[in-house]
This record gives C-alpha cells, structure tokens and sequence, in this order.
C-alpha cells in the first residue's frame, strides 16, 4: 500500500492542502493520504520537527513524507527528495531533517535542477509530483541531481553526569503540557539507588507519575510520556501558563549521593 504523509505550515482555511492532494492523486488515485498537521506555526521548523520525529517511524518502510514547511526557505535552500531510515522526505533543505534523525541518509537528490518549475507553491508543484512518484514505486535517482548531503540544524543536547540532568522543553503542546528533551534511558541509568528532585521554574518535585489521572485536578504532574520523554503538565490545567514556562526553559534532575 502506497502511504504518503503530509505536514504542513499551510492550516485549514485556505485551498493550499486540498490543492497538494489532488495534484498527488491527479498522478496516483491509489495512493493513501495521511495527514500529520497542517496546523504548524508558519515556517516554525523547530515544531514541524519535533512533530515528524514524533511519529515517523511508526508508518510502515518506504512511506512517503511530504514536509511542507517553511517551503520556499531561503535562496539557498534546495527542494530535496532523501531517503533517510528506510523511509522517504520530500522537503526544503532548510535543516530540518537533521532534528529528526542522526544516521547517515541513505540516498538524496534535489528536485526541480533540471528544467526547473517557477512557482510560488513549491509543495504543489515540486513536492507533491515527487512524493507521488516515489510512492508509485519510482526509483529516486532518477527524480533529480545527485547530492552529497543536506543541512542540518543542531537541537539542545542534554547534558547529564552523575550528580544532575540538564534538559530543556522542546515543545508546549496543545494541553499546554511541557515536553523536555530528558529520555527516560538517561534517567533510570543514572538514578539508580539515588534520591532525586525535579528542578522547574520554582517547583520542586520528588517522585513521577505513571499516569495524567495520578495528579488531582488543577495539580501538577511529572511522568515519562509515550515518546519516553520526561514531561510536566497539570491535570486538566495548562501548565505552561501556570507555571510561567515554555520553549527552551530550563528543567534540571539533582541527584543525591
């Protein structure tokens, strides 16, 4: 079955994604359209990769991704089609797939190099015939010039020793729940036979939550979420105005020796 994703910039009250889709479909009617989001904040590739991370991996192989965010991107910014963990992108080269993914690509060309298509919607005219063509079994050499690699942004690392955790939010989500880049791995591999204190904003925290409905309505939680990234919420409040905290806040773990 012929899967293509799409997530975009371009919300939902505009003709620009249903334009997208009938162009995939005017080439391939069988091809499976799943929408990821069209709701990401315009040209906010943070969000879009964060999102595409998120959910990538859990299509079956040789599924087709159309991220069409922040597409026209800068003047160096080539239009590429890559293969990248057995799954295919077709998107800017505007440092986004370097968020999402530390392997080596395993083939990558720029579309629209020869005999290039001017246009101002680039995920219609470019994107969408490629990521069409791809999923229709159509080798990728042969949709453009060969590249050697593509840009690649650098995210927050975590920095972790013996005696602490230093993470960040990297994303506030739609409960207003704060997403930290702390894996549950690092975590447990550190804190084994140890007390701990969950450092945030002027919270303090001694203990995780398994589940969202632990915490009593309008408190705080702190759990490890379904992509065993460590996250602070309140139930059935919004954490991120209540606690004053958003993108790129501080979230430490103190160890006690």
């Amino acid at each position: 079955m012929a899967i293509i994703t799409l997530l975009t910039d371009s919300g939902d009250s505009d003709h620009y994604v249903a334009s997208i889709k009938a162009k995939i479909l005017s080439i391939n009617p069988g091809i499976t359209l799943v929408d990821i989001s069209h709701r990401i904040a315009p040209c906010d590739i943070a969000h879009a990769a964060f999102v595409i991370k998120s959910v990538f991996r859990e299509f079956p192989r040789n599924t087709v991704h159309l991220v069409g965010v922040d597409s026209i991107g800068g003047k160096d910014d080539a239009l590429i089609a890559v293969q990248l963990e057995d799954h295919f992108f077709v998107t800017a080269d505007h440092g986004l797939l370097g968020l999402i993914s530390e392997k080596n690509h395993q083939s990558m060309v720029e579309l629209n190099a020869v005999n290039p298509v001017l246009t101002t919607f680039p995920e219609r005219d470019v994107l969408a015939p490629a990521a069409a063509k791809l999923a229709s079994g159509v080798n990728i050499t042969t949709l453009g010039k060969p590249m050697v690699g593509f840009k690649k942004m650098m995210d927050r690392q975590v920095k972790a020793n013996k005696r602490f955790i230093a993470g960040h939010v990297i994303r506030v989500d739609a409960f207003g729940n704060l997403v930290t880049n702390i894996p549950r791995d690092v975590f447990e591999t550190l804190s084994k036979g140890k007390n701990y204190t969950v450092q945030f904003g002027g919270e303090k925290f001694r203990k995780f939550h398994t589940q969202y409905h632990q915490a009593d309505q309008g408190d705080c939680f702190v759990l490890f979420n379904s992509l065993n990234l460590l996250e602070i919420g309140i139930y059935k409040g919004n954490a991120s105005e209540l606690l004053g905290l958003g993108y790129d806040s501080v979230v430490n773990i103190m160890f006690e020796e």
